[in-house]
């Protein structure tokens, strides 16, 4: 058995990427939240460690195993992947999702007071989102894709209006962290996106779509946080170290 009781749930996420399929199932943090001791994060989660560790060490011995290159990728080729894979998901599920949990909420809000609520945190969530990406897609990506070309050619690039890079970036690690606390409220009030008994197919339809935008939300947050801002930031030090311009 693998032994990972001494390192954070982002270190074992970034060095076997199939794992986070175990922490989505016991819904142990592995983007936002991802710096805790797996014991901790464990405990937060009301996850049996010793089970968690059986399954961890179930899919890494198992021989369909896929090897994810993310640790690969150069910082313009995974932030082409973050925009096409997650960046597009999150746009098309914001529109396909808010027309059926206006429905949801107008056929069946009056027996289920928890849809509006629901509805509610989903709506201001997905202004946030749609802000937050496009800050990353015209400022912060770019600026990034520039530190790696600095980098390979040995130049400096020009100084952004927002100074170092850690200034965005904590920005958007914020940002991430508020909307990891609404998708966890909309979780709370969904029962884990169980629909009552009987429920029609749109209520089903709604919890099941929120239900994976969560999941791919997490994917798509662990990537930023745990591999690509810190590219970014090492890019920046490579770049001003003699220079000392960035501490």
């Amino acid at each position: 058995m693998y032994n990972f009781q001494d390192k954070t749930i982002r270190e074992i996420a970034l060095e076997a990427p199939i794992t986070v399929r175990v922490f989505e199932k016991h819904k142990i943090d592995f983007c936002c939240g991802g710096r805790v001791p797996f014991t901790q994060a464990c405990k937060n989660a009301g996850a049996d460690s010793m089970v968690v560790l059986t399954e961890l060490d179930h899919v890494l011995q198992s021989p369909n195993t896929n090897v994810n290159d993310d640790l690969t990728k150069t910082a313009g080729d995974l932030i082409k992947h973050i925009v096409r894979t997650h960046h597009d998901f999150t746009r098309s599920e914001i529109d396909r999702l808010r027309p059926l949990a206006d429905k949801v909420v107008s056929r069946h809000g009056e027996s289920h007071s928890e849809l509006a609520e629901i509805r509610d945190l989903f709506n201001n969530l997905a202004e946030e989102l749609l802000i937050h990406m496009s800050k990353e897609e015209v400022m912060l990506f770019p600026y990034i894709e520039r530190l790696e070309r600095a980098v390979e050619t040995n130049g400096v690039p020009p100084m952004p209006h927002f100074g170092t890079v850690n200034n965005p970036v904590q920005m958007m690690m914020y940002e991430h962290d508020q909307a990891g606390e609404m998708l966890r409220k909309m979780r709370a009030l969904s029962a884990d996106y169980t629909a009552p008994d009987g429920a029609c197919p749109s209520y089903k339809g709604l919890y099941a779509g929120l239900q994976y935008l969560e999941a791919d939300l997490h994917r798509h947050i662990h990537l930023e946080n745990n591999i690509l801002f810190p590219q970014a930031i090492d890019f920046e030090k490579q770049i001003y170290a003699v220079a000392g311009s960035v501490e």
